[in-house]
C-alpha cells in the first residue's frame, strides 16, 4: 500500500501559474474506478456460485485502486529516466489509435471510452498511458532497477508524470462493431521467433517473412512500424508455402519472395514464390514458367524493373551457377547467361550497383572444400558476365556480408580457409576493377552470420557468432572515407544472436529475430533499433507477449484471457492477461507464484484463477498450486494439507464454491483419486473412491451444474491389466505391422456428485469408441466428446451424453473435421467449435482447420481458413461470449509458439453478469458464460523428427 505521505504528495495540486490541463492523483483514481467498473461488469460470475455477484467495492478497495494508478505513474517515470524524455502526446495518441483499430471487442472499448466521458485527454492519460507504459517497460526492465527499489527516485519526480501539459488529442473512431462471421484476426504481438527468415524495408515498415523455428517452417510474417512501435501480421491467404533460406526484395510497392527450402522427412528445394502488397495485405503467386531450378541460400537484387537471383543450393545440396531475372509487371522469367558466369557456389553475396549485379565469395564442397575469393559482375541489359579482379582481393570466404556505397562494394567478415573466422574485408571499385583492404584497427571481432547495412556514409555490422561459438551483441561502424572503425554501443543492445535480419530505415538500423544459442535452442522474437548518430539502442515493441509455450492453461474472466505456466524447452511460472478490448497483453506478477510447471489445471472462480498440480522441469510431480487475483495482481499459495497426491494430466472443474480435481498420473500409475478445494477456507476434502472410475489420464471433465462428468483417457503403462483387458474385448488386437505400441484407451466414465460424495458410472451403450486426448464441452443439457486418439489411431467421431437419461447419441461424420487429437473445443451457447490438433506420429501433421458442430441439427460446418493461425496442437482456447481466442501451442515437435488469434463464428451481443449493486449508465455489451476448455495433453509416445540439414 502507498504511504500517507506519498498519497498526499500525489494529491498535490499544480502551481497556479500552470494553465495546461492536468489530472490530480485523486482524479486518476476516480477514472481508474470507472475503468474497473466496466471490466467488473463483464467479469464472469459462474452461475453455480451460491452468492450473487458482489459489487466492485466488495472486491477492490480504494487503496488497491490507488496502487494501480501509482504503479502506472511510476512506470512512466522509470521510462522517462531511461529515455531521458517523458512519454509524448504523440505516443499516447498512437496507442489510442492502435486500441481503436485493433480492438477485438469494440463494444467493450466503447464502454471504456464512455466511462471516461469520451474525453480523449482522459482516455490518453488513464487508459492508453497504463498500457503503453507497461508494454514499453517490459523492454527496458532488464536494464532498470525493480520498480519497488526505484520508488524513492520515482516519487521524487512523479509530479511530472501527473502534470504533463495536455496535447491536442483526438478521439479515435473504434473499428468494427458490426457482425462478423467465420473470420480470423491475429492477437497483438510480434511474429513467432525464427531464423532463416528475410526482411525488407518499405520506407515506413519492416516486413519479415518465412523462416524456421525448431522443425516448424513459416509462411507467415509481420510488418513492424517503428513510428508506432507496433506489429501487424501479414496475410497467409495465397501466401507461398512455408520455407526458410529464400530470398526477398522490395520493388517500391511489393515484396517479392522466391525459392527456399523446407524439410518434412524429405528435402524440398523450391522454385516458387509470391509478391506481397502491404497496401492491400495480399499475395500474388509468381509464375513458375521458365523459372530457375529450385534452390535455397541464394541472393537476390532488385534492379528497378526486375529481380535477379543467382547461385545457391539446389536439389541434393548441389551448388548452382544458374539464375534468372523476374519481371513482376509481366510475371515472367528470363534465364541468366552461363557464359563467363562464376563457378557454382553457396553462401555468397550479391549487391546492385545501379547497372550491374556483383556477386562475390562463397563456398563449394564439390571436389573438396573451396572458399572463393572470386566473383562476377552481371549486366542484365546485355545478359553478360565480367569476372572481378582477384588481385589484392580479400581472402576467400562465405557467410560474410556485402553493401554498396554508391561507388564501391564493401565485403567483411565470414568464414575463411579451414572454417576460420575473419574480421578482415575489402572495398571493390567496379570502375577500376580494383580492391582496397579494410583496416583491422579497432575492427569488430572475427565472426560470421552477422548482418550489415549501409547508412549513406557508414557500413554498420552487428551480431553474429565467433570461433568460440559466442553469440555477439557487439558491432562496428566502418567509414570508408577514413578507413576507420567505431564500435557500436552495447548499452541496451539486444541479446547476442545470429541468423537475424536487419534493415536500414534512413535513420535507424532495425535488427530482429535469430538464434541466441548453439543449434538454435533459443530462438528469438525480439529486436532493436540502433541510431548511429546517438549510438543508442531502442528495443522493438515487446507487446508484453508471453514467451512461446505449450501445455499452458488458460481461463476467461469475462474481460480477459489469463494464460499461465507451460513449457517450450524451459518450464514457465510466468503468464499474462490478454485484453481483447484493447488488443493488449499485461504481464502478471511472479511474486509468490507457484513453481514453474506444465500439464497442470486451472479454473476460474469469478474472482480468482486457481492453478494446481502438474510436473516441473526436473520431472517432479506436484501437489502445490496458487490462486491468482487479477484485480490485485497477487498470488496466494494453496494449502497442501490433505491435498491429493502429486500428479500431472489430472482434470479440474469449478462447482461454484469448490475446485474438484481428479485422476491423472503420479509417475508410477494412473490414479482414481481426487480432491475438492475450497478457496474460502483454503482446505481440501478427498473425493470418494467407492465406485469411482478406474485410474486414468488424458481424460476429460465437465461440470453440469450439479455433477462432474469424467470420460475416456488411458491407463498408465505400468497399470495395463484392467484397462487393457477390458479394451481388448472391444477392438481388434494390433497386427504385426501396427506401429507403434500405444497405451490402451478407455471408453468408460463416471458422474461425481460433490454434495453426496458419490460416483455413478456413465452408460457404455452406444458410447463413442475408447480414446484419450479428446475434447469435451457441456451444452447445458449434454456433454459432447469428440476426436482424440483411439487404439488404431486418430478419430473424428464423437458422441453426446445426456446425464438425465444416461444415454449416448453419436455425432454426425458428415463434413466433420479430419481425425485428430490434442485439439481444443469451446461451447458458444449453440455450437461446439473444435480447432487445431495433430495426427500421426511419423511424421506428425499439425492442423489449422476445425469445425462448428450444431447438436440441435447434428451438423458440421468447417471453420474458415481465411487468415487462420499457424497449425498447432497443445494450445489453449477460451470463448469470450462472441469469439474463440486461441493462443500458444506446439507448432513442431517440442517447439512452442507465442502467437494467437481470435475466431469470430457469429456476432452475438453478450449479457453482462449481474452485480449486487446498480452500475453506472453505459451501453453495456454483454458477455455470455464461457466454459473453461480442458487442457490438451501430450501424446504418450514421443513424436521425434529427423534433424534438418546444415543451416543455410
Amino acid at each position: 500500500m502507498l504511504s500517507g505521505a506519498l498519497l498526499a504528495f500525489f494529491r498535490s495540486e499544480p502551481p497556479a501559474k500552470v494553465s495546461q490541463r492536468t489530472l490530480t492523483f485523486a482524479e486518476r483514481v476516480t477514472y481508474q474506478r470507472a475503468i474497473e467498473e466496466v471490466y467488473w461488469r463483464h467479469r464472469i460470475w459462474p452461475k453455480e456460485q451460491p452468492d450473487p455477484k458482489p459489487s466492485l467495492d466488495a472486491v477492490m478497495s480504494q487503496p488497491q485502486l490507488g496502487k494501480k494508478v501509482a504503479n502506472y505513474l511510476r512506470n512512466s517515470q522509470v521510462l522517462e529516466d531511461h529515455w531521458q524524455r517523458p512519454i509524448t502526446g504523440e505516443q499516447l495518441q498512437a496507442e489510442m489509435d492502435r486500441m481503436a483499430q485493433h480492438t477485438k471487442q469494440p463494444e467493450v472499448l466503447r464502454e471504456l471510452f464512455e466511462a471516461l466521458g469520451n474525453d480523449p485527454f482522459v482516455i490518453a492519460e488513464c487508459l492508453a498511458r497504463p498500457t503503453l507504459a507497461e508494454r514499453e517497460l517490459r523492454a527496458v526492465a532488464p536494464q532498470k532497477q525493480p520498480l519497488e527499489s526505484g520508488l524513492v527516485k520515482a516519487q521524487a519526480h512523479i509530479a511530472k508524470a501527473i502534470l504533463q501539459p495536455s496535447a491536442r488529442y483526438r478521439l479515435p473512431t473504434i473499428s468494427g462493431g458490426a457482425g462478423c462471421i467465420d473470420n480470423w484476426l491475429s492477437t497483438a504481438g510480434p511474429p513467432d521467433g525464427r531464423y532463416g527468415h528475410r526482411a525488407v524495408w518499405t520506407g515506413s515498415e519492416m516486413i519479415i517473412w518465412g523462416g524456421l523455428h525448431g522443425g516448424a517452417y513459416f509462411n507467415a510474417g509481420g510488418r513492424y512500424n517503428p513510428a508506432t512501435d507496433s506489429w501487424t501480421a501479414t496475410s497467409t491467404i495465397n501466401a507461398p508455402i512455408a520455407r526458410d533460406a529464400h530470398s526477398a526484395v522490395w520493388t517500391g510497392s511489393e515484396m517479392i519472395v522466391w525459392g527456399g527450402y523446407f524439410y518434412d522427412g524429405h528435402d524440398h528445394w523450391l522454385a516458387t514464390g509470391g509478391r506481397y502488397n502491404p497496401g492491400t495485405d495480399s499475395w500474388t503467386a509468381t509464375s513458375t514458367i521458365n523459372a530457375p531450378a529450385g534452390r535455397a541460400s541464394h541472393p537476390a537484387v532488385w534492379t528497378g524493373t526486375e529481380m535477379v537471383i543467382w547461385g545457391g543450393w539446389g536439389a541434393g545440396f548441389a551448388e548452382l551457377n544458374t539464375g534468372g531475372r523476374y519481371n513482376p509487371n509481366t510475371d515472367s522469367w528470363v534465364a541468366t547467361s552461363l557464359t563467363n558466369a562464376p563457378s557454382p557456389r553457396i553462401f555468397h553475396t550479391a549487391i546492385w550497383t545501379g547497372n550491374e549485379m556483383i556477386v562475390w565469395g562463397g563456398f563449394t564442397a564439390t571436389g573438396g572444400y573451396q572458399w572463393f575469393d572470386t566473383g562476377g559482375r552481371y549486366n542484365p541489359k546485355t545478359d553478360t558476365w565480367i569476372s572481378t579482379n582477384t588481385s589484392n582481393a580479400p581472402d576467400g570466404r562465405y557467410i560474410h556480408t556485402a553493401v554498396w556505397t554508391g561507388n564501391e562494394m564493401i565485403v567483411w567478415g565470414g568464414l575463411g580457409d579451414n572454417f576460420s573466422y575473419l574480421n578482415t574485408g575489402g572495398r571493390y571499385n567496379p570502375i577500376t576493377d580494383s580492391w582496397t583492404a579494410t583496416t583491422t584497427s579497432s575492427a569488430p571481432s572475427a565472426r560470421s552470420y552477422h548482418i550489415t547495412v549501409w547508412t549513406g556514409s557508414e557500413m554498420i555490422i552487428w551480431g553474429g557468432v565467433d570461433q568460440s561459438q559466442t553469440y555477439s551483441n557487439t558491432g562496428g561502424k566502418y567509414d570508408p572515407g577514413t578507413d576507420s572503425w567505431t564500435p557500436t554501443s552495447i548499452i541496451n543492445a539486444p541479446i547476442g544472436r545470429d541468423g537475424h535480419t536487419a534493415v536500414w530505415t534512413g535513420s535507424e538500423m532495425i535488427v530482429w529475430g535469430g538464434c541466441a544459442t548453439v543449434n538454435c535452442t533459443q530462438v528469438l522474437a525480439s529486436g532493436g533499433r540502433y541510431d548511429p548518430v546517438s549510438d543508442g539502442w531502442t528495443p522493438t515493441a515487446p507487446d508484453n507477449l508471453p514467451d512461446a509455450r505449450y501445455l499452458q492453461t488458460a481461463v476467461w474472466t469475462g474481460s480477459e484471457m489469463i494464460i499461465w505456466g507451460g513449457r517450450d524447452g524451459d518450464f514457465w511460472n510466468t503468464g499474462a492477461r490478454y485484453n481483447p478490448g484493447s488488443d493488449a497483453w499485461i504481464g502478471i506478477s511472479t511474486a509468490n507464484a507457484p513453481a514453474a510447471r506444465e500439464s497442470h489445471t486451472a479454473v476460474w472462480t469469478g474472482v480468482e484463477m486457481i492453478v494446481w498440480g502438474g510436473i516441473d522441469g526436473s520431472s517432479n510431480y506436484l501437489n502445490t498450486g496458487g490462486r491468482y487475483n487479477p484485480n490485485t495482481d497477487t498470488w496466494t499459495v494453496t494449502s497442501t494439507t490433505n491435498a491429493p497426491s502429486a500428479r500431472e494430466f489430472q482434470t479440474a472443474v469449478w462447482t461454484g464454491s469448490e475446485m474438484v480435481v481428479w485422476g491423472g498420473s503420479d509417475g508410477s500409475e494412473a490414479v482414481n483419486t481426487g480432491g475438492r478445494y475450497n478457496p474460502n477456507t483454503d482446505t481440501w476434502t478427498a473425493t470418494s473412491i467407492i465406485s469411482a472410475p478406474e485410474g486414468r489420464r488424458g481424460h476429460t471433465a465437465v461440470w453440469t451444474g450439479s455433477e462432474m462428468i469424467i470420460w475416456g483417457g488411458w491407463d498408465h503403462p505400468n497399470d495395463l491389466n484392467t484397462g487393457g483387458r477390458s479394451f481388448a474385448q472391444l477392438t481388434p488386437a494390433p497386427t504385426a505391422t501396427a506401429t507403434p505400441t500405444v497405451p490402451p484407451p478407455i471408453g468408460t466414465g463416471g458422474r461425481y456428485n460433490p454434495s453426496t460424495d458419490n460416483w455413478t458410472p456413465t452408460s457404455t451403450t452406444n458410447a463413442p469408441g475408447p480414446r484419450y486426448y479428446h475434447t469435451a464441452v457441456w451444452t447445458g443439457s449434454e456433454m459432447i466428446v469428440w476426436g482424440g486418439y483411439g487404439y488404431l489411431g486418430d478419430l473424428n467421431t464423437g458422441g453426446r451424453y445426456n446425464p438425465n437419461t444416461n444415454s449416448w447419441t453419436a455425432t454426425s461424420l458428415t463434413n466433420a473435421p479430419s481425425a485428430r487429437d490434442d485439439q481444443t473445443a469451446v461451447w458458444t451457447g449453440s455450437e461446439m467449435i473444435v480447432w487445431g490438433g495433430q495426427a500421426g506420429m511419423y511424421p506428425t501433421v499439425y492442423f489449422n482447420t476445425g469445425g462448428r458442430y450444431n447438436p440441435g441439427a447434428d451438423t458440421w460446418a468447417a471453420t474458415s481458413l481465411l487468415n487462420a493461425p499457424t497449425a498447432r496442437s497443445l494450445h489453449t482456447a477460451v470463448w469470450s461470449g462472441n469469439e474463440m481466442i486461441i493462443w500458444g501451442g506446439q507448432i513442431a515437435d517440442r517447439t512452442g509458439t507465442s502467437t494467437g488469434a481470435r475466431y469470430c463464428a457469429q456476432f452475438a451481443s453478450p449479457t453482462p453478469t449481474p452485480t449486487a449493486t446498480a452500475t453506472p449508465t453505459a451501453t453495456a455489451t454483454p458477455t455470455g458464460t464461457p466454459r473453461v476448455t480442458p487442457t490438451p495433453r501430450l501424446n504418450p509416445t514421443p513424436r521425434s523428427r529427423p534433424s534438418p540439414p546444415p543451416r543455410p
